[in-house]
């Protein structure tokens, strides 16, 4: 569901963005401008394709393993 709001911006702020976007896409872009900002899903999103990335998991896992193996050998 979307909501309608007015907002008031610069006239050059506003011309630009007609120039750059157009008048019948600048909601949209607004809008995606937005979201990563006050959304916290982009975080989750985040986490999750990182996972998904098997490459950069197995050396993060190693590179763990290494760290936790080094802080063994310390003498305290």
């Amino acid at each position: 569901m979307h909501k309608r709001m007015t907002i008031t911006l610069d006239e050059a702020v506003y011309e630009g963005l007609n120039r750059t976007i157009g008048k019948r896409r600048m909601s949209q872009f607004i809008e995606d401008l937005l979201r990563p900002l006050v959304l916290d899903t982009s975080l989750d999103e985040s986490y999750k394709a990182m996972a998904a990335d098997k490459v950069r998991e197995a050396e993060a896992q190693n590179w763990s393993n290494a760290l936790a193996k080094d802080m063994t050998d310390e003498t305290r």
